[in-house]
């Protein structure tokens, strides 16, 4: 079974009820797991209009469920895997408003892991986007990470479409790894990491974050400063550094690694699975960005202060 992955565009709460109520009853007629995650007002209006046949349909608010796109992916994961035998129908709304370009690039990448992720689950999701308060650029990405359009009751075929691995190849050409002049700096040596974890966890706190947040970036730090002593070239080190929103973490050493766009993002299958360690270093901290080439590799981590 194939996923359905489509979007469509409204630019009022009766457009949105118009096209996605019908397509919810369809699911809950077919004995499906019904899933409602969009804006609160949204939700309301749609809970209201589907009455008795929503008494099954789990409603979540997107303010709630998307904080994260790694997690949020983590989630739907669960989803579906609860629902075997069942198939999965979601009526799904990202939050856009309130980000960083960096977080909303990061978003657009989770719409286009949404392909990979549940390729062959036979799921079916219909995301929803408010051309009256969105920006052009959302409405772009729409058009670059859903393989279809509903329009009513018609599907279109979406020329626009790019593949996951493309579409991450131009999310990370667009990293640009820029370090302030006041940027704390520490080499690392040797797979002895305590001193790194030391200083990091003494500048997190510094830094303004509380002692539980400071503890998860070191973890995420040994994760990543151990990958790189085992598998990168030196010279290697860490800086560190906070701007108005984040702390930030970076490890780098002269290495070049081709990383896959994927890597890191798709929930594995077991801590055996390659890409695993880098998955849980993106469920750890708010951002990571991964810039490799031949100046060597870089990965850095962002942390809400």
């Amino acid at each position: 079974m194939t996923l359905e992955h489509r979007a469509f565009m409204y630019g009022e709460l009766q457009q949105l009820l118009d096209t996605a109520v019908p397509w919810l009853r369809e699911g809950v007629e077919r004995d499906e797991k019904v899933v409602v995650v969009v804006r609160e007002t949204g939700m309301n209006a749609v809970r209201d209009v589907l009455g008795p046949d929503g008494k099954d349909v789990e409603f979540y608010p997107s303010e709630v469920f998307y904080k994260h796109p790694v997690r949020t992916l983590r989630d739907y994961q669960g989803i579906v895997q609860d629902a075997r035998p069942h198939t999965v129908r979601a009526l799904a709304e990202p939050v856009w408003h309130g980000q960083s370009p960096r977080e909303t690039r990061e978003w657009a990448r989770y719409e286009s892991l949404i392909n990979v992720a549940f390729e062959h689950s036979g799921a079916r999701a219909l995301c929803p986007y408010d051309q009256s308060v969105l920006p052009q650029e959302i409405i772009e990405h729409a058009r670059r990470t859903h393989p279809k359009f509903a329009r009513g009751e018609d599907t279109l075929h979406n020329d626009s479409y790019v593949h996951p691995k493309d579409f991450g190849n131009g999310c990370d050409s667009m990293i640009q790894l820029v370090r302030p002049r006041h940027a704390e700096y520490r080499t690392i040596e040797s797979d002895d990491l305590h001193d790194i974890r030391a200083f990091v966890g003494e500048r997190a706190v510094g830094h303004g974050l509380d002692t539980t947040v400071a503890r998860t970036l070191v973890t995420a730090v040994n994760e990543v400063a151990t990958n790189a002593v085992r598998h990168g070239i030196p010279p290697m080190g860490l800086w560190i550094w906070s701007d108005d929103r984040d702390l930030i973490c970076e490890i780098g050493d002269n290495g070049f690694w081709h990383a896959d766009p994927l890597t890191g993002f798709l929930p594995p299958e077991s801590a055996l699975q390659r890409g695993f360690g880098l998955w849980t270093v993106r469920l750890l901290v708010d951002l990571v960005e991964l810039k490799a080439g031949w100046d060597g590799t870089f990965v850095r981590l962002h942390v809400r202060r």
